[in-house]
């Protein structure tokens, strides 16, 4: 990636050729190592700048902003006093493990007078260099140019495009919450799909698809993403895998249903979802994830026309490895079919599809860590005609 970026963007190039020790993080962020300083008392000591980037596309890098993240303590100048103008505060930022010993503390904010913004990363970490580095440099005879380059490992990112979003909203560390996670969706219907969508843009390290119905019209109706009329009549499986393959590695989607025999099929596992609409196959399933210890989150919707509009609710159950057996036995979720069931008849309804995916994802990424979880409910219900989310308190994890 370092030689990719440094050919592509001619101000990164400058930087290199002048002397500046460029690397680039895991994560989007430029980092320029060896930038000397002085403390309080004078004394010189060396931090890193550290600035987020836009990808463009095609290794096409543009700064984001005019602020930059800075590792170490304030910088002081010649009279002992604090540098001026500098503006930012403390703060910290999650690089990822091939940046360790850059640990950021502080950021500073200087925009330029006249022109309001830097023109590139050039006159950027120039800019910043005078202001930060000048007074070692005068004291000290320090030079920040020392041509030392900082390739760093291969990225362990899933994506197959630079994770832009984590970069900009500064969340590194909870993003790496997933990155040992093996994601297994069983069904890719409506809720399904969505979930699949969801999770193709979570930083998990592998997802596991398994569906072995065909796609037609209908499907397009409450499924993500565009519908190519060559798709028609081609398995799920073949679709989705190529709607998303660009996007990401560790992708596979097997063109199968799930019963208690596909074990193989589900080694490594850490989470499952199970988005399939017939009890009996829920059963199965079930059946398999608590045998191999596998947690899961069970979605579903109910839905009846008592009174002419439709009504119902939508479900996300979680079955931990510890008290798959105990939720199993309360009943929240069918094991078996139902033939009066008004989402056979009236399956385009892909905001509630899409609803009940989001509310299995959010729940997932509250287990893990990602998103602050103040009750842990094990079983929530969404209420279509009052729009109220109601959750089992009595299933509380410890």
């Amino acid at each position: 990636m370092f030689h990719q970026l440094v050919n592509h963007n001619a101000d990164i190039k400058r930087l290199v050729e002048k002397g500046y020790a460029v690397a680039f993080d895991g994560l989007p962020y430029l980092v320029v190592r060896d930038i000397p300083y002085l403390d309080q008392a004078r004394v010189l000591r060396w931090g890193a700048i550290v600035s987020k980037f836009v990808d463009k596309g095609k290794d096409v890098i543009e700064q984001e902003d005019h602020q930059i993240f800075f590792t170490g303590s304030h910088p002081y100048g010649l009279d002992g006093n604090p540098i001026l103008n500098l503006g930012g505060g403390g703060v910290g930022l999650a690089l990822s493990d091939s940046s360790k010993d850059v640990v950021v503390q502080r950021s500073f904010s200087n925009k330029p007078k006249v022109a309001g913004k830097f023109g590139d990363f050039f006159e950027k970490i120039e800019s910043y260099v005078t202001i930060i580095s000048g007074p070692a440099i005068e004291l000290h005879n320090a030079n920040p140019l020392t041509f030392r380059t900082m390739e760093t490992a291969p990225s362990d990112s899933p994506f197959k495009f630079r994770d832009t979003l984590t970069s900009r909203a500064e969340i590194g560390d909870l993003s790496a919450k997933f990155k040992n996670d093996v994601i297994a969706i069983i069904g890719l219907g409506g809720t399904g799909a969505y979930i699949l969508d969801f999770m193709v843009k979570t930083p998990v390290r592998e997802i596991r698809g398994f569906d072995k119905d065909r796609y037609f019209v209908h499907n397009a109706f409450r499924s993500p993403g565009k519908l190519d009329e060559s798709e028609i009549g081609k398995t799920k499986a073949e679709i989705y895998h190529a709607r998303y393959d660009n996007f990401r590695i560790g992708l596979t989607i097997a063109e199968k249903f799930v019963d208690t025999t596909c074990a193989e099929d589900f080694k490594g596992v850490t989470f499952a979802f199970v988005c399939v609409d017939k009890g009996s196959s829920r059963a199965g399933i079930f059946d398999l994830l608590m045998k191999l210890g596998i947690p899961f989150i069970d979605v579903g919707m109910g839905l009846n026309r008592k009174h002419g509009p439709l009504d119902g609710m939508l479900r996300v159950t979680y079955y931990s490895a510890e008290r798959a057996g105990e939720m199993r036995e309360k009943g929240f979720s069918p094991l078996t079919d139902d033939p009066n069931d008004e989402y056979r008849t009236n399956i385009q309804i892909s905001e509630l599809n899409a609803l009940n995916a989001c509310l299995a994802v959010l729940r997932f990424k509250q287990i893990r860590g990602f998103y602050f979880d103040e009750l842990s409910h094990n079983h929530l219900l969404f209420g279509v005609g009052d729009l109220k989310v109601a959750g089992d308190a009595e299933t509380n994890q410890d």
